[in-house]
């Protein structure tokens, strides 16, 4: 009994001694786990895009980490009262044999969602000792590595871009003159008018034309004649013919009481001489005569030789007699050109009909389509713009009225309200009806600026990416680019942010976004810059200073930092918390000047 009692007693010692030794090196590596060098770059972490990114680095002190034993570093970020836990570190004995004289290392990279208070947060670790054979294992208290103190959240101040693009209404609402031409003909070496002309059905509607009283601007005579004949007499000719017509003009103006309108009209009389442009435009249509024979008229005309001499060369063609028959009596004429004042309805006139329209208390036929439109873009509430758009869509649901109507919706989006969503949505199917009825670059580029309020940025992105491609005018282009650049720098593509942004509009949310843009890419003096040049056109624009400040602080200068800051939470006191737990101050955070403008 005793020899078994003596045979069972060692066993049991020697795994006493195992465990014990076991429990005694959990114990040395929590110790030693004090020393362990913890480092993330960036220090302090930065959010992008939405999501951080970092890399995480750990050393183990020497002799720390032992064959068949496992260190574990779970990893959290705290922020407030939440906690997201992130993908633990583990130093396994067998992969570091050399851990006696060589530092365990061993680096990782990290990624995870931003949410807002994150800013205030920080990493924390937990060690958590094992030994593999047992599976026995000793936690470490939670620590903090006070390097690695919250995120900074610089790249959340980019400002949203949003530029509403109008098609074109297509009503002119300026002076249209209209043209009325009439031809009057005249006997051969004759300019009086005759009877015959007056009466005929151009006479008679000339006529008729005239007692309408339309305003009229110019009344353009071109006296002409045909070749045959002296220069001089040609030229008295045309002259006097064209006279012939303002005098018969005049007098119908006075029988049909003109009055003072008369005065206002400007009569331009143009003799032609000596100009074989008519003669050459009226052969090329003659059908009396061939080709060749045609030829033969048109190398006259066209070789040398004075007018006179070429009408004598003319009359010796077996041709001639007929084209004179034929061609010449239209050459003696007064061609009359009357410019009249185009009737339009007054923009007033034009905004009241648009408004019964809209109301249902008067017909749409009452306006055309694009005064309808005109009324629609000149009226300064959205909430009127947009039931004339959709009164005209019910008259013509045309692309332009699409894409308008759109365009409404999405300025109304813009002020906000708890209908912003529903609004966008209603924008969206505007632009992609109005780009199915024909391509345009104005839904074009909407869809991009809706996509992006629903936060849809990639999305948004490639929808003004393709609406630059589309030849867009100038302020549509700027806007376009304002767009562009401020999405990028959502989604971090800075280089491409600062590059959208140099075509952008001189607003100042453009223009401080390209500040934001410059400063994110390290480009801190010229970010500087770019700051104090809207905060020059632009007081009023708080972030401004706020930024401009952060990039003072990337360059050390103080006096710039406390100078922006002054600014910026004179202006708005809400800014002291968001400064005083902003890491971009960090090296300034305790002193004087800095607590003093806070406080």
């Amino acid at each position: 009994m005793k020899a078994q009692t003596k045979k069972l007693v060692y066993p049991l010692l020697a795994l006493s001694l195992v465990a014990f030794t076991g429990c005694n090196n959990l114990k040395k590596m929590v110790e030693l786990a004090k020393q362990q060098n913890l480092a993330a770059t960036p220090a302090p972490l930065e959010v992008h895009a939405d999501t951080v990114n970092f890399e995480m680095s750990a050393n183990l002190p020497l002799k720390m980490l032992k064959e068949g034993y496992t260190y574990q570093l779970n990893t959290f970020y705290e922020y407030g009262n939440q906690e997201r836990q992130l993908e633990a570190f583990s130093f396994k004995g067998s992969d570091f044999p050399n851990a006696d004289t060589n530092e365990p290392r061993i680096s990782q990279s990290y990624t995870f969602p931003y949410q807002e208070g994150m800013e205030r947060g920080q990493l924390v670790f937990q060690g958590v000792a094992s030994q593999d054979a047992s599976g026995k294992t000793l936690e470490t208290p939670k620590f903090r590595e006070p390097v690695i103190l919250g995120l900074i959240t610089t790249s959340k101040l980019a400002q949203p871009s949003y530029h509403a693009s109008y098609a074109d209404h297509g009503y002119n609402d300026q002076e249209e003159l209209i043209p009325t031409n009439v031809d009057f003909f005249f006997d051969q070496g004759r300019s009086v008018l005759k009877r015959s002309e007056k009466s005929s059905d151009r006479g008679e509607g000339f006529t008729a034309f005239i007692a309408e009283k339309n305003v009229t601007r110019t009344v353009t005579i071109t006296g002409t004649h045909s070749p045959e004949g002296k220069d001089s007499y040609n030229e008295e000719l045309s002259q006097e013919r064209a006279e012939a017509i303002e005098k018969w003009y005049r007098e119908q103006m006075d029988q049909y009481d003109y009055q003072n309108m008369a005065d206002e009209i400007r009569f331009i009389l143009k003799p032609v001489v000596r100009d074989w442009n008519g003669l050459k435009g009226m052969l090329a249509s003659y059908n009396g005569i061939s080709s060749s024979q045609k030829s033969e008229w048109n190398s006259i005309i066209n070789g040398a030789g004075s007018f006179e001499q070429k009408e004598k060369e003319l009359q010796n063609l077996s041709t001639y007699k007929q084209v004179f028959d034929d061609v010449y009596p239209q050459l003696r004429t007064a061609k009359t050109e009357v410019l009249t004042v185009k009737p339009k309805k007054s923009p007033e006139e034009i905004a009241t009909l648009a408004r019964q329209i809209a109301q249902g208390r008067t017909s749409a036929d009452e306006l055309s389509l694009e005064e309808m439109l005109y009324a629609a873009a000149k009226n300064p509430s959205l909430t009127e713009r947009k039931s004339i758009l959709e009164a005209a869509a019910k008259k013509d649901d045309t692309w332009v009225v699409h894409n308008n109507l759109g365009a409404v919706n999405m300025e109304l989006a813009m002020q906000g309200g708890s209908n912003q969503a529903q609004m966008v949505s209603t924008a969206l199917n505007h632009f992609q009806t109005s780009n199915q009825k024909r391509a345009n670059v104005e839904a074009q580029a909407n869809m991009g600026m809706a996509m992006a309020m629903q936060g849809n940025l990639w999305g948004a992105h490639a929808a003004l990416t393709k609406a630059l491609t589309m030849n867009p005018g100038n302020d549509n282009r700027r806007g376009i680019n304002g767009a562009k650049g401020a999405v990028e720098i959502m989604v971090a593509k800075y280089d491409m942010a600062n590059a959208s942004l140099g075509g952008a509009s001189d607003s100042s949310i453009d223009q401080f976004n390209k500040g934001l843009a410059q400063l994110l890419r390290g480009d801190n003096r010229n970010a500087q810059t770019t700051f104090e040049s809207v905060i020059s056109s632009d007081r009023g624009y708080v972030m401004a200073h706020y930024a401009a400040a952060v990039a003072a602080a990337r360059q050390n200068n103080q006096n710039k930092v406390i100078e922006h800051l002054r600014n910026a939470v004179n202006a708005d006191s809400s800014l002291k918390a968001k400064a005083l737990s902003d890491l971009e101050f960090r090296n300034f955070a305790n002193t004087t000047a800095f607590t003093d403008i806070l406080n």
